[in-house]
């Protein structure tokens, strides 16, 4: 993927989730999310897949899952690739599962008073 690319995505994951609201849409509202969101896409429909899925993978199951899946409908409206979007999905929950993996080499635990194992004290 183009650095282009990259940045339309962010774009466009930024603008959807500005769209979505823990209430319904009003039609008026959603009108103008999904111009907003076909503008910034220029046609790429398979970045608004990208971007749809990952939002639904990635928050599924999270508290702000309604909000993101909001969001993905959104870009759904706004003429994501239908076709893609599963696969996207399936990209949001693996990238949720290595997020809640301990980084290499992070302490299990350290209490209040305690230092990080080889450092002194």
């Amino acid at each position: 993927m183009s650095t282009a690319d990259q940045i339309r995505v962010a774009e466009l994951t930024g603008a959807a989730r500005h769209h979505a609201k823990w209430s319904p849409l009003t039609a008026d509202e959603r009108d103008a999310a999904v111009a907003a969101l076909r503008e910034l896409a220029a046609g790429r429909a398979d970045l608004l897949a990208q971007v749809a899925g990952l939002l639904e993978g990635f928050s599924e199951g999270q508290l702000d899952g309604p909000l993101m899946r909001q969001a993905a409908e959104l870009c759904r409206d706004a003429g994501a690739d239908p076709e893609l979007i599963p696969q996207w999905i399936e990209e949001g929950r693996r990238r949720r599962a290595n997020a809640l993996l301990p980084s290499y080499g992070a302490p299990r635990r350290i209490r209040p008073g305690q230092h990080p194992p080889g450092r002194g004290g």
